[in-house]
């Protein structure tokens, strides 16, 4: 299956058969306090260096987050998107658990986005999927809902149809739903990197569609943490993970690599223009 994202004149297709398209977490204030002092003073030097830094290890598209306390992301988060925009041509993920931040980031949205994200409550879907259908975005679906999160990957599968099933319902293509299993940390559930790569599994060969997560949280807690995210990628890729949203500094090498060993990158070349663009 086939997603179709857009900039003003760049397109991305995000494609279950791979090769993996990388959305770049990167823009988001969490433990990045000159991002949050910059954009409390609408500077968006520090947005600009981490989209530039991010595009050149590979991103292929950019998450946008500006959420902190205190902030109205309702008017930073679309300002943020209008100054991306101005230099950039990169579909965008725009990122935030406030529909009226979402709402008015679509207004100013360039080409086709991806949301993030809806999930399984009711009042998640009856705020988000309307918005989605109206400015014709691609919505990421959590696989979470009114009884919170299970460690179930049936479950989490039946939380993934339900979403479906309402956004194609609504007319929104299925194609334009993307489903993240939820990746949690192994230090606190010992076996939520297991449950995550199951529901992945099952969401992949019974729902055919692309799937994205947060890639990183999945070592939260522990030492040499790029060790752990590079090896969770690539089982997560394995099991049939398109879109990761996640540092492509630290892991674009990992990802072309596993893309490569899985006959996804004819003669190499993409492993190799990655491995010649790090000299």
């Amino acid at each position: 299956m086939k997603t179709i994202l857009k900039g003003s004149e760049s397109e991305v297709v995000i494609n279950t058969e791979g090769p993996v398209v990388i959305i770049g977490e990167s823009i988001n204030p969490t433990r990045r306090k000159k991002l949050v002092s910059t954009l409390s003073e609408r500077n968006f030097e520090v947005v600009y260096d981490l989209a530039t830094s991010q595009i050149e290890a590979g991103a292929d598209v950019l998450d946008v987050n500006v959420g902190f306390p205190g902030v109205d992301d309702a008017k930073l988060l679309p300002e943020t998107v209008m100054a991306i925009q101005e230099k950039y041509d990169v579909p965008l993920c725009i990122d935030s658990p406030n529909p009226y931040a979402i709402e008015a980031a679509l207004k100013v949205i360039n080409g086709k986005c991806l949301i993030n994200s809806v999930n399984g409550e009711e009042k998640s879907l009856d705020a988000i999927l309307p918005l989605a259908k109206e400015h014709n975005a691609v919505v990421i679906g959590l696989v979470m809902d009114d009884n919170g999160i299970t460690h179930d990957p049936e479950q989490r599968l039946r939380i993934a149809e339900k979403i479906l099933n309402r956004a194609v319902k609504i007319g929104i293509c299925e194609e334009d739903v993307v489903i993240d299993p939820l990746a949690m940390a192994v230090s606190a559930v010992p076996d939520a990197g297991a449950v995550t790569l199951e529901t992945i599994r099952l969401v992949s060969t019974r729902l055919g569609l692309n799937i994205t997560m947060g890639a990183s949280n999945i070592s939260f807690g522990l030492p040499i943490r790029g060790v752990l995210n590079s090896s969770f990628m690539a089982m997560a890729i394995m099991n049939g993970l398109s879109c990761p949203i996640t540092n492509p500094v630290l892991v674009t090498s990992a990802i072309r690599a596993t893309d490569l060993l899985l006959g996804r990158d004819d003669y190499a070349m993409r492993y190799i223009e990655h491995y010649k663009s790090r000299l």
